[in-house]
């Protein structure tokens, strides 16, 4: 198995005068990528930096982004990429338990790193500003080749947690390149010359895209950010084969372009993952897409562990619900569904989904006693609640603590979001415990309605009540026209929603 920068280099050395990396008007190839890679190393390691030092970097996507990927991975240093959305303190804290020595940010969010480099002591702040080219341009493209081992860590990424501080998830480059093979096993290949449009970070989930397309002698195409209005005229116009996408992405594509087929000759794979999926969603997604639809499930501590594509997805089989499931297990991996003293359940048994893979962390970063309750035996304990039936497909029911106990009942809210989001005017719907008098807690749903539609609470009520029995339908909905609030991958908020029902109370739970 070659590292990480060594099978980036093959494909530089093979794929020299093919295009690599797009950005807005410009295109580089391979040759010309690698350049600004190998000067972009040599950079930082005259700067005092060493091979395993960790280096932060604050971007949008842009060719400077493909020459931090590049010039880190060829100088052996540790990627921790830092999220654009987060606060001056959030980086504050990624970048000393980390213990970066440097950072690299664009000048557009400059400002967010102001002071830091007096307050941690021996952190070097680089701003691509006007001065960056020619800076760059001034560095030696000679390879520097430092060794690097299979177990030398690759990337930190944080988890995007929703309460507490962020943990950095360690990814050798060993797992690095099991989870790149493992992404790509069950997709149509990357053939030369192939495009893969990036409009969410490559610091993040379409990053996963990147190295594969790279090693396949294929074209990243890399957009700032995702612009619903035109998306497809993109894709037309690029000639995109391959995209990343989380689920609100899809509904806003199909909110714009309605519920029609789309001539979109040069794509293959619209690959979801991130967030689960509603079945109105994908439904609607695979009229515009067509058969070109995949689902995963992982984490960012393990990564792929389920798959299936669009002819699995959109079918009937026998004992599964392939619309409402996050897909089978993967060739490499192992799932299983664990009992609360962590033992494995029965199949259709509901309990906490553990996880293990080659492309997984090896731990969470300089935090020793969070590792040991994460990682049991070798195996992820994700803190999903699911269940897997008789041929391996995966239902991902709830986040462990997102569980409602009402009356004595268990209540996964995703059961009614399901229900809910499938009815004529609803755009999105999150559902959460609240306090309630009698039964110690009750599900609350706040329904994002398209302003058009006359739902009213009740017809809500009923629709959960027929679906899923009387004691699982929300006790009260507030509709709303505004989109609900989200982290910074796209995911939904719910504990923001929740606080202010709970203040006041000790705890988040309510007995009955």
């Amino acid at each position: 198995m070659l590292d990480v920068r060594s099978a980036m280099r093959r494909s530089a050395q093979f794929h020299a005068d093919l295009p690599a990396v797009t950005s807005g008007e410009d295109t580089l190839t391979y040759a010309q990528a690698w350049d600004r890679g190998l000067r972009l190393a040599n950079g930082l390691l005259a700067m005092g930096l060493q091979p395993g030092d960790r280096v932060a970097v604050l971007e949008d996507n842009c060719l400077e982004a493909a020459d931090f990927y590049l010039g880190t991975a060829i100088a052996n240093l540790v990627r921790v990429p830092l999220y654009r959305r987060n606060s001056g303190e959030a980086h504050r804290h990624m970048l000393t338990h980390t213990q970066c020595r440097a950072v690299v940010v664009s000048p557009e969010y400059a400002h967010e790193l102001h002071g830091l480099a007096e307050e941690i002591d021996g952190l070097q702040v680089i701003v691509r500003d006007e001065s960056y080219e020619p800076w760059l341009a001034s560095q030696s493209n000679e390879d520097p080749d430092p060794p690097i081992a299979l177990d030398d860590v690759f990337v930190i990424r944080h988890s995007a947690g929703t309460t507490g501080r962020a943990k950095g998830i360690a990814y050798t480059h060993r797992a690095w390149t099991s989870t790149t093979r493992d992404w790509f096993y069950m997709l149509p290949p990357v053939e030369l010359g192939d495009s893969c449009l990036h409009v969410g970070p490559i610091s993040h989930g379409s990053g996963y895209l990147f190295l594969p397309i790279w090693l396949g002698g294929g074209r990243n195409v890399l957009a700032p950010k995702f612009e619903g209005e035109g998306f497809l005229d993109v894709l037309r116009q690029e000639k995109i084969a391959y995209f990343f996408a989380v689920p609100t992405m899809v509904a806003d594509i199909v909110s714009r372009c309605g519920v029609a087929p789309q001539d979109l000759p040069d794509l293959k794979v619209v690959m979801i993952s991130a967030a689960p999926i509603s079945a109105r969603t994908a439904l609607d997604g695979h009229v515009v897409f067509g058969d070109r639809m995949y689902q995963m499930y992982g984490q960012t501590e393990a990564v792929p562990v389920t798959f299936m594509g669009p002819r699995e997805w959109f079918s009937e089989l026998p004992g599964s619900d392939p619309l409402r499931a996050a897909g089978r297990i993967t060739p490499f991996a192992e799932l299983e569904i664990r009992s609360e003293d962590n033992l494995p359940v029965p199949i259709g048994k509901e309990g906490e989904i553990a996880i293990r893979c080659e492309g997984q962390m090896t731990g969470i970063w300089d935090d020793e006693e969070l590792s040991a309750r994460r990682l049991k035996d070798g195996w992820v304990l994700t803190g999903d609640i699911g269940r897997l039936d008789a041929n391996g497909f995966l239902y991902v029911i709830d986040r462990v603590d997102d569980m409602i106990v009402s009356g004595g009942f268990n209540i996964w809210p995703a059961e009614l979001e399901q229900v809910i989001v499938m009815m004529d005017g609803v755009r999105e719907v999150v559902v959460f415990g609240v306090p309630h008098e009698k039964w110690g807690e009750a599900p609350l749903a706040v329904v994002v309605t398209d302003g058009r539609s006359a739902l009213d609470e009740e017809t809500v009520i009923a629709a959960c009540r027929d679906k899923l029995g009387s004691y699982k339908k929300p006790h009260q909905v507030v509709f709303q026209t505004e989109p609900l609030p989200r982290s910074i991958v796209g995911k939904i908020q719910r504990k923001v929603l929740r606080e202010p029902y709970w203040a006041g109370h000790e705890r988040r739970v309510a007995g009955s």
